[in-house]
């Protein structure tokens, strides 16, 4: 066994914004295999892909209809197969995307519950108690014969039932499917949320998203989750090839999520305890502490996150380009996994102004503030953007942004970042924090330092040794990282 997963870089692909292969304005699997070559000489691992089954895209595809098929917005099965394929030919391993909580309300198994039929693979009741929807509203829509159903998202999103045998049984032929079509694991959308108490207690107040991530709440994080992925464990061991499964799992404490990533259980949790600390280094430095020691605890390993397709871009959450640079230096020299959502390797920023009547995020229909359109806009391959009539306009000015832009310019963000993946192969050993002045980070692993000024001055950090990255033009500068070799 090679462990490939514990440290290994993962490309995020949403699949609808990545590359257009045939035209229509919609990224998609074409697209996809065309852009391998890309992906091979950024120097990642493996490569996510966003939900790409049969789907009304009520929610972009995360309201699945047919797990085992591919929508015609984004190609064939035997699209997906040649990807799978091409993508082993380049050395990149394939993750796929699992729903488990819900499908999609034109999914055949919601069509004959509405008509009255095998209910108890959803979760109905005859009264809805107080819980509200990530998206906003109420959590139960009710049917022409009075009942209600639980969508803890969309309401075209209803909740399975996993108390229910048939439930069960068809998750395992849909993982042996895509297992047997070559796929390297699953990322399992809303792992902490399968199970809910058979009571459906209520909560007792409003305004119920804000809790999650921080809080306990009822329908999330409860223990019979754990039996859930210990049995998709067990799948995913019964297939040759290091097969994983990546938790997308909230939980209230860092040794909470921990428990999704035990060694019976799933190989990686996405930290986002992490992606949601501000840039601040005493801040940053509990955040990196608490997550190695959590991660430890049960013998995996961390598995870092910046950006991805349901939060604001880093660099405009950071605040600038400058500092999202320096914060990938960071977190590419951090022990563990590490996950690059599509186009933060460009420097892209979120796109705040994009014109009403383009914004389709469900989530923001029913919370305007809360919309994640400005994160999902297609890449810009070429100056002229690469694009014809993309489904979100990409803003002119990412012109300058693009790969066309980029490749081969030294110091650009894309070189960065092959520079760092490149060299980060070599970095090996425990994080050993260092002393350094106010407002600093600065650790060694190895023979590798990594050294971040978070402070709005200039720093030096007295290294002695061979500078290996900058993310700044002069080392030390203003919201910056380095990498030095020393002795």
């Amino acid at each position: 066994m090679t462990d490939w997963w514990r440290d290994a870089v993962i490309y995020q692909v949403y699949v609808r914004s990545f590359a257009d292969g045939n035209g229509d304005g919609v990224g998609d699997l074409i697209g996809v295999r065309d852009r391998l070559p890309y992906l091979k000489s950024l120097g990642v691992d493996a490569v996510w892909l966003t939900p790409f089954f049969t789907s009304p895209m009520a929610d972009f595809g995360y309201d699945v209809a047919d797990y085992r098929d591919v929508d015609p917005l984004f190609g064939t099965l035997a699209d997906a197969k040649a990807l799978i394929d091409e993508a082993h030919g380049f050395g990149l391993r394939v993750i796929v995307d699992i729903v488990p909580n819900h499908t999609s309300s034109a999914h055949p198994w919601f069509q004959e519950a509405l008509r009255g039929r095998h209910r108890e693979r959803y979760i109905f009741r005859d009264r809805p108690n107080d819980w509200e929807s990530i998206f906003g509203g109420p959590a139960w829509t009710q049917v022409e014969d009075g009942q209600w159903y639980l969508h803890l998202f969309d309401k075209e999103q209803p909740d399975l039932n996993w108390d229910n045998p048939e439930v069960r049984a068809e998750f395992d032929s849909i993982l042996r499917f895509w297992l047997d079509l070559g796929v390297d694991g699953f990322r399992i959308d809303v792992a902490h949320g399968m199970v809910k108490p058979h009571d459906l207690p209520d909560i007792g107040h409003s305004d119920q998203i804000r809790m999650i991530g921080s809080d306990v709440v009822p329908y999330f994080d409860n223990e019979g989750v754990h039996d859930i992925h210990r049995h998709f464990r067990h799948i995913l061991d019964s297939y040759p090839g290091e097969r994983i499964g990546v938790a997308e799992a909230w939980a209230p404490t860092p040794e909470r999520l921990a428990r999704y990533v035990r060694p019976d259980e799933l190989h990686q949790a996405f930290n986002f305890h992490y992606l949601a600390t501000p840039w601040d280094a005493p801040r940053l430095r509990e955040a990196i502490d608490a997550s190695l020691a959590s991660a430890a605890s049960v013998g995996a390993p961390s598995t870092w996150v910046l950006s991805n397709h349901d939060v604001r871009r880093h660099v405009t959450r950071y605040g600038s380009l400058d500092r999202a640079r320096a914060a990938m230096l960071l977190t590419l020299a951090l022990p563990g996994s590490a996950y690059v959502y599509q186009g933060e390797e460009l420097g892209l920023p979120e796109v705040l102004d994009l014109p009403e009547e383009v914004q389709q995020d469900p989530q923001r229909l029913r919370d305007p503030e809360s919309g994640r359109d400005g994160c999902r806009v297609p890449l810009p391959w070429t100056r002229e953007l690469g694009w014809e009539l993309p489904w979100l306009p990409i803003p002119a000015s990412w012109s300058e942004l693009s790969v066309e832009a980029q490749e081969g310019v030294p110091g650009s963000t894309l070189e960065l970042y092959r520079g760092a993946l490149r060299l980060r192969r070599e970095i090996a050993g425990e994080l050993r924090w260092l002393d350094s002045p106010e407002g600093t980070l600065m650790f060694a692993r190895g023979d590798l330092v990594c050294a971040v000024n978070l402070t709005d001055r200039p720093v030096d950090f007295a290294l002695k040794g061979e500078l290996l990255l900058s993310s700044a033009a002069t080392p030390g500068a203003p919201d910056s990282a380095v990498w030095w070799k020393v002795k």
